[in-house]
């Protein structure tokens, strides 16, 4: 057995058993990832998958054992390739950071941009998406640190630590009859078209939460996944926004007004996260440490190792 078998076995579990978009992923032939698959499982002793004719059509019971054992070799596989490159080329390599529009737009730049200055020889690679997409590029080891507010702590594979606590807050143009209000009310907000977040971005769960504790029903004009395009339609008249307080504290001078809403909508955190087991490089650490005054390496060290409930906001 080799790791090329592994790789296989892997990629094919994870592309839902489809084995040509597998072998697009691996930059193989489809026959060469169907022969490799087969081998291991002669050499085995037993089916990984169960087939209907030469289609794979679900993992058998000790196929699930043996990917979870794969999991654990091809995970050290990629600790050992992070322990060489930090020992061999100290303070140099890539970054790659997976997290949400808003927090790539809004919070990171700083922390980003702090790192850059303390370890010149690094590389960042940004990766956006969703938090679920966030969450799967962590524990496909496409990143090595993800940041969001919603999902992560949803995946056992990942380990996830409070990073700081943000709060909603509405912008509407400087004309807006609402404008007149200092503290606004949910009945004030539901009675206006609504732009903000799509239903799975950006504390979204927690303003549908606070309308239907109160029975009330939110005329939503617009979704958008992210905060730039929710002012712009504020500024065209397509009604008020509710967006992340991050994304207009640097709006100077703006033609919007913004007003706290964390009384309606209760307390967002974002959360840093980690893959379990994973061997994190001196630059790892520093760049939590960058995003949060609430983290350090030694904290990080001890959750993973553990003892992550400790460390709860």
């Amino acid at each position: 057995m080799n790791l090329h078998q592994f790789r296989f076995v892997q990629e094919a579990a994870r592309r839902n058993l489809n084995l040509t978009e597998a072998a697009k992923a691996l930059h193989t032939s489809q026959p060469g990832v169907s022969k490799a698959i087969i081998e291991l499982e002669e050499e085995l002793g037993i089916e990984i998958f169960a087939r209907h004719g030469k289609r794979l059509k679900r993992i058998t019971e000790p196929g699930q054992h043996v990917l979870r054992s794969i999991e654990l070799i091809m995970r050290e596989v990629g600790n050992l390739k992070r322990i060489g490159e930090q020992f061999s080329a100290e303070d140099s390599g890539t970054l790659s950071i997976a997290t949400t529009h808003t927090q790539a737009r809004y919070v990171l730049p700083v922390p980003v941009a702090r790192l850059r200055e303390a370890y010149p020889k690094v590389n960042v690679s940004l990766h956006q998406g969703a938090p679920d997409q966030v969450a799967r590029m962590l524990i496909d080891e496409v990143a090595e640190i993800g940041i969001a507010t919603e999902s992560l702590s949803n995946y056992t594979e990942l380990l996830t630590l409070p990073c700081y606590e943000w709060q909603h807050v509405v912008v509407l143009p400087k004309d807006h009859p609402l404008a007149l209000k200092e503290r606004l009310t949910l009945e004030d907000i539901a009675l206006e078209p609504i732009i903000t977040y799509h239903p799975s971005f950006t504390g979204r769960t927690r303003i549908d939460q606070a309308f239907a504790q109160r029975h009330l029903e939110p005329r939503i004009a617009l979704e958008a996944i992210d905060s730039d395009v929710i002012k712009t339609y504020v500024r065209l008249g397509l009604g008020i926004g509710i967006v992340a307080e991050m994304a207009v504290r640097d709006d100077v001078n703006s033609d919007l007004v913004s007003r706290p809403a964390g009384q309606l909508f209760g307390v967002n955190i974002a959360r840093v996260a980690f893959k379990r087991g994973a061997y994190l490089r001196n630059f790892v650490f520093r760049f939590a440490e960058l995003l949060s005054d609430r983290l350090d390496r030694n904290l990080v060290v001890k959750a993973m190792a553990g003892h992550a409930n400790d460390y709860e906001l």
